[in-house]
């Protein structure tokens, strides 16, 4: 279970770790500028990081059933 909850990090380190690598505008992506996009990705796929976390949490599933 601790393997799982070190995908909590995943998400800090994409928004954290790689934001002045990503700052800059052009390519557009989907008409946004790359930064924006790439905080827009990073928040949805911490969503989704989370989501996945909770579902494989034991301690969550005794207290879902």
């Amino acid at each position: 279970m601790k393997s799982v909850k070190l995908l909590l990090f995943v998400p800090f380190i994409g928004l954290l770790g790689f934001i002045p690598a990503a700052n800059r505008i052009e390519p557009y992506v989907f008409g946004l500028p790359f930064l924006l996009f790439y905080i827009v990705f990073w928040m949805v796929l911490s969503s989704i990081l989370l989501t996945v976390i909770y579902k494989l949490d034991p301690e969550n599933r005794r207290r879902d059933s």
